[in-house]
């Protein structure tokens, strides 16, 4: 029951859906078309406290492995009573988003926010505010006051966080630092 107060799947303005995900229908199959390409030219990185912008340059392309241990990964989401929304174009995967159900931070105040992808020739069509969104309707759903974000350092990935509100978390969560200490470790007050 909790699942349907989030399951809105009328086209948004560009004609896309965007529905929550059940553990059935993650598959590979469901990436077939799916293509998380990215350039990269410049990251953050905190320097003595403080973030500086630094030329770092590296192209980011999911292989199978890739594809595959995410499949594992959204299944868990969903199995351990996290969500996982698809935003559809033509019956086809252009973006999805992930938040787990586990709650984290000294008061509990977290909830994480573990992906969130846009199909790289659907980039700058709202597809990810609209995600984003869903993301928090489903973090509040879940008793949490922040989404928490170990957010990829690339300039644009950056940018697309601070223009939905995020900054930088009050407390970085141990594990997800050490896991991917070049991440931005971020939150979004609910």
């Amino acid at each position: 029951m909790r699942r349907r107060n989030l399951q809105h799947t009328k086209k948004n303005k560009q004609g896309a859906i965007i529905k929550i995900l059940s553990e059935p229908e993650i598959s590979r199959e469901l990436f077939r078309h799916f293509n998380r390409h990215q350039e990269v030219s410049r990251c953050w990185r905190k320097e003595g406290g403080v973030w500086k912008l630094k030329d770092i340059a590296f192209v980011e392309e999911w292989k199978e492995a890739e594809y595959e241990f995410l499949v594992k990964c959204l299944k868990n989401t969903i199995h351990t009573g996290g969500y996982v929304f698809g935003c559809f174009e033509e019956g086809k995967l252009i973006g999805f988003t992930s938040v787990e159900s586990n709650r984290f931070g000294s008061k509990g105040q977290y909830v994480q926010l573990s992906c969130i992808h846009i199909s790289c020739e659907s980039r700058g069509k709202g597809y990810g505010k609209q995600l984003f969104s869903r993301a928090v309707l489903a973090a509040r759903k879940l008793g949490a006051k922040k989404l928490y974000i170990s957010a990829h350092s690339s300039e644009e990935t950056q940018a697309f966080y601070h223009a939905l509100g995020c900054k930088e978390a009050e407390e970085y969560d141990k594990k997800l630092y050490v896991s991917e200490p070049c991440d931005c470790q971020m939150e979004y007050a609910l």
